[in-house]
């Protein structure tokens, strides 16, 4: 990868594991900004600030800014600006996601009968009553907007159940399927990277610890990818997967010593 200018990185998993710092990811996303390399983190978690994702990289000595951050937060107000700039909310989220919804300007419904869309996000107090607002705003014919598809987030310990498992909630009570995927690995969200790198697809390698989400979403780019069996994903899990990294590495450190990299 010596010849490519742009490093798109996935977070959970790939740098870090929780509060714990992946062996030499540091020593290699530093060593990749001295050569003079674009460095993107991408995440598909909205429980987080950008803010507070800088604070966190910047802990582990990882030298990062807002501005090489994208989360699907960012890419959903991109997108409901385009598309729905006068649309009225219900969020099932937590309060970073929410708080920059507002402040971009979007109005939460207090009834189902306000709201144009439901936006589903990762929610640790999901409940019965998060469903039923939203089956009923639906109902009157909402549309269902997902930050991330992710089954699972890893963490410290093992991994804990993600976005998916509010997604599948809405789902099954409505009868169909969400209207539009933001995160990983939405087509939005790689043109939401390459426009903040300003490089072209060929240019750039997305590495990340899971085949379904940052594989694909390089593949589908026509980037070249590197799976990391840091996080989520195991090499047995490569068998049969449709999904083929250009590169399998045990850690990101594996690219500085990857000579084809």
């Amino acid at each position: 990868m010596k010849n490519l200018k742009g490093y798109i990185f996935d977070l959970d998993g790939t740098v870090y594991l929780g509060k714990q710092l992946i062996e030499g990811a540091d020593t290699t996303i530093n060593a990749l900004l001295k050569e003079g390399k674009k460095v993107l983190f991408l995440t598909n978690k909205t429980i987080e600030s950008r803010q507070r994702y800088v604070e966190k990289l910047n802990g582990f000595n990882i030298q990062a800014n807002l501005e090489n951050i994208l989360n699907p937060t960012v890419t959903l107000i991109d997108y409901l600006k385009e598309h729905h700039p006068q649309a009225t909310l219900y969020v099932i989220g937590e309060q970073p996601i929410k708080d920059e919804l507002t402040l971009a300007g979007f109005r939460e419904g207090m009834t189902p009968a306000e709201v144009d869309i439901v936006v589903l996000s990762w929610d640790r107090d999901f409940h019965y009553d998060h469903l039923n607002f939203a089956y009923q705003s639906i109902k009157l014919g909402a549309k269902m907007i997902a930050t991330n598809p992710d089954k699972t987030c890893p963490v410290e310990m093992g991994d804990v159940p993600d976005c998916a498992g509010m997604i599948g909630a809405v789902e099954a009570v409505v009868g169909r399927k969400i209207d539009v995927q933001i995160g990983k690995p939405s087509i939005l969200t790689i043109k939401a990277a390459l426009k903040i790198l300003q490089l072209e697809p060929e240019e750039c390698v997305m590495i990340g610890d899971r085949l379904e989400t940052d594989i694909r979403m390089g593949i589908e780019a026509g980037m070249r990818t590197a799976l990391v069996l840091s996080g989520i994903t195991r090499e047995e899990d490569l068998r049969g997967t449709v999904w083929t990294p250009d590169y399998v590495l045990e850690s990101v450190k594996g690219l500085l010593s990857e000579k084809k990299l």
